[in-house]
């Protein structure tokens, strides 16, 4: 009688755990540059390159932290990988969502969340489908308002935007990164290295830190918002 109660309770428990290893999430985080287009933005005191890896470091051991599974485009600061690579990885990790960490290069400053809003065309392929569209921009609207959230005081919000608005993506119809991404893909310039406010935030430990929480409460705000809406 003994044994078989303890069976029927762990049978009792590998159902209760089911459903929540089936609910894990995966993240990829996309640490921006050097890819084909070069090594990125250079400001004064940080790159581009310096900055996003930083960041994704932070970032990722806050995911992991919270339960999440987190895949990285690169294992260095200084490992080359195309755009369209980058996406691969997302792909094969069927990741919930990728974030791309970039820095941007204006005077006027702060940061901004870009998502395919459109198809586009990129050595022979296009792409994304239109579920990665709907999927990215849903993902997107819920990630940018929380970063805001988040960032508010610390850097001006230019806002959600389609990935038209950028310069690659004026030429192709959008970012390599999104036309090859086969998840939700949302692509956020931290900040514009040459606005000099922008880069004291962004070289300082403390500015480093306050990104990589802002953009950890955005993804999860992402994948919970998504998630309940799919429950409804």
């Amino acid at each position: 009688m003994t044994y078989t109660i303890s069976v029927r309770l762990s049978i009792i428990a590998l159902l209760l755990l089911a459903p929540l290893a089936a609910c894990a999430q995966t993240i990829c985080i996309d640490p921006g540059h050097p890819s084909e287009v070069g090594r990125g933005t250079t400001g004064k005191k940080i790159s581009e390159l310096t900055a996003a890896w930083k960041i994704a470091k932070l970032l990722e051991a806050k995911l992991k932290a919270a339960k999440l599974t987190v895949v990285l485009t690169k294992d260095a600061e200084e490992t080359f990988v195309k755009n369209k690579d980058r996406s691969a990885v997302a792909n094969k990790a069927k990741a919930d969502l990728m974030v791309r960490l970039h820095c941007d290069a204006n005077e006027g400053g702060g940061f901004a969340v870009y998502v395919p809003m459109q198809q586009g065309t990129s050595g022979g392929k296009t792409g994304p489908s239109e579920e990665v569209i709907a999927s990215s921009t849903e993902k997107g609207k819920l990630f940018h308002t929380e970063l805001a959230k988040h960032l508010k005081g610390k850097l001006k919000d230019n806002g959600l935007l389609g990935d038209i608005k950028t310069a690659v993506g004026a030429k192709q119809g959008a970012l390599t990164g999104s036309i090859y991404s086969e998840v939700p893909v949302v692509l956020v310039e931290m900040c514009c290295l040459t606005n000099a406010k922008d880069e004291e935030f962004m070289a300082s430990k403390e500015g480093q830190e306050a990104m990589a929480e802002a953009l950890f409460k955005a993804t999860k705000a992402a994948l919970a918002g998504t998630k309940k809406a799919t429950a409804l």
